[in-house]
């Protein structure tokens, strides 16, 4: 037998590099699609923090905004009023 080499190392170092990175950029896009499927298709999130509380599709007001967050505790009565006075 001649050459010496390995049998099918055609390409070599060069070859091995090009199939990591395609396995890896392969993963990579694998992992990016579940995140986003996951994101899409969860129905909780942000897309529930920008619909007005009826329900609509409409942005919320800050009035709305005001509200929740006075509702969720993240306020005191006196900066709920200082902000309410701010904003009407």
């Amino acid at each position: 037998m001649m050459g010496g080499g390995m049998i099918g190392s055609g390409f070599g170092l060069i070859g091995g590099l090009f199939g990591l990175l395609f396995n890896i950029a392969i993963l990579v896009g694998v992992v990016v699609l579940v995140v986003w499927a996951v994101q899409k298709f969860s129905g909780s999130g942000r897309q529930a923090a920008t619909q007005s509380p009826g329900g609509t599709n409409q942005p919320l007001s800050a009035r709305d905004i005001l509200d929740m967050r006075y509702a969720r505790g993240e306020l005191t009565r006196e900066e709920y009023q200082e902000k309410l006075n701010d904003i009407l």
